[in-house]
């Protein structure tokens, strides 16, 4: 088992989506992009999505590398669960390593974290 972990100031990623101007096409899928729109485009949950996604990174053990940061996606089940989705290099990465993963997201007003399981075998 691997754990990656993350936490950003919700007022840098608000930085981030107002100064630059592709910031939500480079990083997020258009998944996530939808779900964004769904709830308001809150900034708290763009960060706790981009939390995910470095907390991935770690729990693979490679950091960002070999992948685009919109490969992985931080989605959620109708019942309001996160999970990962993953697509391209990400995808190939994921298949490679042969490892299943778990996430679990929260926020303050002004930060949010994410924490990420890697295991092997199937999560039931």
């Amino acid at each position: 088992m691997q754990v990656g972990i993350d936490t950003v100031e919700i007022k840098r990623i608000d930085s981030l989506i107002k100064n630059q101007e592709r910031f939500l096409e480079r990083v997020f899928s258009e998944k996530e992009q939808e779900e964004f729109i769904k709830r308001n485009n809150k900034t708290e949950h763009i960060a706790a999505a981009f939390c995910a996604k470095e907390a991935f990174s770690k729990a693979l053990g490679t950091g960002i590398v070999g992948f685009n940061l919109n490969e992985v996606s931080l989605l959620h089940k109708e019942n309001g669960k996160p999970y990962l989705a993953f697509t391209g290099k990400a995808q190939e990465l994921v298949k490679k390593s042969n490892l299943s993963f778990d996430v679990s997201i929260t926020h303050t007003e002004s930060i949010a974290t994410a924490i990420v399981i890697a295991f092997q075998g199937e999560y039931l």
